[in-house]
């Protein structure tokens, strides 16, 4: 039943958030801002809500290992295998403002957030994300979407060719289905949760593992299909504003509004992890200057998706 109830749960985490995204474009279109944009707000946001609910549900019932662990392994995955899937696809260049804005603030969160999620390193007697924590978080997050959307308007960046299946629908329809998805989100995180927990102990798997590999994966799809989607169409803004967004958002409104629900109190801390989180984050900056210079191409793509597949081995092995 476990495995059965896993799965059920992974469909309605996917089929909510494939509702979802497409709703939220429909809608975000009427504001008028680029392809990025869209990707690092509303597609980044929509497609991270199976790591809202599950983090968020672990953390209220005392598994801090699964809700830290959760959004770690998944921002690792979006960088390296999801980036590396769409590069493989449909190589794409980098604009510079995502150069200079948005992919430094990405490193700049995964840095905070192994800062204050390691606390022991630094004399502490816990590793505990506390409500100051989170709200630290919150303001960050708010502060920087505010200021990018800000900047977005101002330039007057719009896109006319971004579209999704519900384009053109009244808004009267939009909003119920963009909120019949969220519901389905709901309860396909609690099903994934519960059964993911129940199959970590009868096979003798730790939450943190469990939580970098199984659970982040499952998570990730949303965000796997939407970058798939927009490569092909050839909307590589749509692609990587969708994974830098959905990765500001794990780190700092997810685990900001958790730890401010209730402190996070991690057991089991893999330092590890949290490095590869961050190399992953400066490889995002680190592929715009190698090569063909702001052009992430299939040799790149290639390597990062060698280093998940090493990675994964590690994690197994560990």
């Amino acid at each position: 039943m476990d495995y059965l109830f896993l799965l059920l749960g992974l469909g309605l985490l996917l089929l909510g958030a494939e509702f979802l995204v497409d709703s939220s474009v429909a809608i975000a279109k009427r504001a008028k801002v680029s392809n990025f944009i869209i990707g690092l707000t509303i597609v980044g946001m929509g497609t991270s809500t199976p790591e809202l609910i599950v983090s968020f549900a672990s953390s209220l019932s005392g598994h801090g290992d699964i809700a830290v662990g959760n959004v770690v392994g998944s921002n690792i995955c979006n960088i390296f295998l999801i980036l590396g899937v769409t590069a493989l696809i449909l190589p794409f260049g980098i604009k510079r403002d995502i150069f200079k804005r948005d992919i430094p603030f990405n490193i700049f969160a995964a840095l905070l957030l192994t800062f204050l999620a390691n606390k022991t390193l630094f004399g502490a007697s816990a590793n505990t994300i506390s409500r100051f924590d989170g709200i630290l978080f919150l303001v960050l997050f708010f502060a920087y979407m505010g200021f990018t959307v800000y900047k977005s308007r101002k330039n007057g960046q719009a896109d006319e060719e971004t579209s999704s299946r519900l384009t053109g629908k009244p808004i009267y329809l939009l909003i119920p289905i963009a909120i019949a998805s969220l519901v389905s989100l709901v309860y396909g995180g609690r099903f994934f949760l519960h059964s993911a927990e129940n199959l970590a102990r009868s096979w003798g798997i730790s939450e943190a593992v469990l939580a970098i590999t199984i659970v982040a994966v499952g998570t990730s799809l949303p965000e796997l299909i939407t970058s798939v989607v927009a490569a092909i169409k050839k909307n590589s803004d749509l692609a990587l504003g969708n994974i830098i967004g959905s990765n500001i958002f794990n780190a700092l409104f997810i685990l900001g509004a958790s730890s401010t629900a209730k402190p996070i109190t991690i057991q089991t801390v893999v330092l590890e992890d949290f490095i590869v989180m961050i190399f992953a984050s400066l490889c995002t900056l680190l592929i715009a200057r190698t090569f063909r210079k702001n052009y992430f191409d299939r040799i790149e793509g290639a390597f990062f998706l060698l280093f998940y597949v090493a990675y994964t081995a590690r994690l197994v092995l560990r």
